[in-house]
């Protein structure tokens, strides 16, 4: 067996290059592998050629302290060995993940890019820069004006659409809707803290609590399109979207396909967008055309669309049959299959405490202030509560310190924990939404073998020390007139906490170490 995570550079072809033609004029980056099964079959007697490097171990020893936290070689060498079409996306991508994001987002994964801003900037509407990215695949560059997709399947008139037909307001009425996405990862780390499971490093990437991102989207409703498209056929109970990045699964190759139910489509909770807070999408996002699945997991909100097929099923496409399943924990991988873990589809109750982070040691004056997240697929959040001992005593966010309730959004919140207590302290939060639901307690109530949907209370420690206390300000003044930082507290003081004289007189007044009878 190969070893895991070795550099990329070290690939070398086995074989004859292969060369397998981009599809469309202006769409550089785009197989289409779905309509074509002896070409898939192609790709995957190439990949049978090669031994490739297994998923690095990340669960059971310390995540890497690098950006990018991991780095996906195996995922390179899958694209390598496709030859000329696909070699490079592996750099195209890493190329706008540099124009395209922050400068201080989290690597999570190299490629295919994974990535989440800093815990410092949460905002009601998360700018375009600072929003996640979860993407399966290399990025596709793909020309405006070349740009269309196809609405075929169980509907009365197919049609072939293009972006400039999409925005002709004659034809499509637009809409903007305010839209919180949320990768079903979003603090996978607490469970691979815990209780490791399925170590993929792009299925189970260790994201921490900002995978998900609000933003307000401009596009038609997919209900309208269909409409346009003469509507359903009889049977027509999903729609199925197909995205022109390449994808691998279990040494085949597939474009990435998701499908939703009509009923999510008739309710107008379907967008296809080309805008995002007002700008074009950027490339990294889906340009020139995404979907955005409201209250859904991420993973519906296809990119890079090409193609949108009516059909009377769920799609039998790997990425929906075979992944984002929700095991119970009797499940692992010694018993599970596709059919024991049921589909995840719209997100749960949950929260996060953004600030301050996990073991951050903090000097206060009774109190800390507190920022975060809350959110709920299916409704929205109604009430927010912190607790700063682990669960026992809740406070309520007050609701002028929470953002305004949207149908298909979080709400950013801030508080100022009244804290007493020193040393280590838990903080945690949890969430009620319009329909009284709420969190799991703890990451073991939620804990599954695919590390999905990390919905339980969210926790950190922090190491409180309290300026209010007599003994702690007296403590910090002798560090404040000696120069010396109290920080890191895991390293000893460079000098003596107590001279012989008040220990002496402080045994004093204790009666002295040893008892008098």
């Amino acid at each position: 067996m190969a070893p895991a995570e070795p550099n990329a550079q070290a690939f070398k072809q086995q074989g004859e290059v292969p060369y397998f033609a981009e599809e469309r004029k202006g769409w550089k980056g785009y197989i289409e592998w779905e309509k074509y099964p002896e070409k898939k079959k192609q790709a995957i007697d190439i990949l049978k050629r090669y031994d490739f490097p297994v998923s690095p171990e990340f669960q059971m020893v310390p995540l890497p302290k690098t950006n990018p936290v991991l780095e996906g070689v195996r995922w390179k060498y899958y694209h390598y060995a496709m030859g000329p079409t696909l070699q490079d996306l592996p750099d195209i991508s890493w190329k706008y993940v540099l124009k395209e994001k922050s400068p201080d987002m989290i690597h999570v994964l190299q490629f295919p890019y994974n990535g989440e801003p800093p815990r410092d900037r949460l905002t009601a509407i998360t700018p375009n820069p600072d929003f996640f990215v979860r993407n399966h695949g290399g990025i596709p560059e793909i020309e405006e004006d070349e740009y269309f997709f196809d609405v075929d399947g169980l509907v009365n008139d197919p049609k072939r659409i293009t972006l400039k037909d999409l925005k002709d307001e004659s034809k499509f009425p637009r809409m903007t809707a305010t839209v919180t996405l949320q990768c079903s990862g979003t603090r996978r780390i607490e469970q691979i803290h815990e209780y490791p499971g399925d170590g993929d490093e792009l299925i189970n990437a260790p994201w921490g609590e900002g995978a998900i991102g609000t933003a307000k989207w401009t596009g038609v409703s997919l209900k309208k399109i269909i409409k346009y498209c003469g509507g359903l056929k009889e049977g027509g109970q999903h729609v199925e979207f197909f995205g022109a990045d390449t994808y691998f699964k279990k040494g085949q190759i597939f474009n990435y396909v998701v499908s939703v139910p009509m009923r999510k489509v008739k309710i107008n909770e379907v967008i296809l967008a080309w805008e995002m807070n007002g700008k074009p999408l950027p490339r990294i996002h889906g340009f020139p055309l995404r979907v955005v699945v409201m209250g859904y997991i991420g993973a519906r909100s296809c990119k890079w669309l090409y193609k949108i097929n009516l059909i009377a099923d769920p799609s039998m496409a790997p990425v929906q049959m075979k992944e984002y399943l929700y095991y119970s924990p009797q499940i692992g991988k010694h018993n599970n299959t596709y059919s024991n873990g049921f589909s995840i589809q719209t997100m749960p109750v949950s929260s996060a405490i953004m600030t301050p982070l996990n073991h951050d040691q903090i000097i206060h004056d009774g109190k800390i202030k507190l920022t975060g997240w809350a959110f709920s697929g299916s409704g929205w959040p109604e009430r927010v509560e912190v607790s700063g001992d682990g669960g026992s005593i809740w406070y309520e966010v007050p609701y002028d310190k929470m953002s305004r309730k949207y149908f298909h959004a979080w709400r950013v919140w801030e508080y100022e924990m009244p804290v007493d207590a020193e040393g280590w302290l838990e903080f945690c939060v949890r969430t009620w939404d319009n329909a009284l639901n709420t969190q799991p307690t703890y990451v073991r109530s939620a804990w599954n073998w695919d590390l999905h949907v990390t919905s339980s209370c969210h926790r950190i420690k922090i190491y409180s020390m309290n300026r209010l206390k007599p003994a702690t300000a007296k403590r910090l003044k002798q560090c404040e007139e000696r120069g010396i930082s109290i920080l890191p507290i895991t390293q000893p003081l460079e000098m003596d906490v107590e001279t012989e004289e008040e220990y002496l007189e402080e045994m004093k007044k204790r009666e002295g170490r040893d008892p008098i009878e």
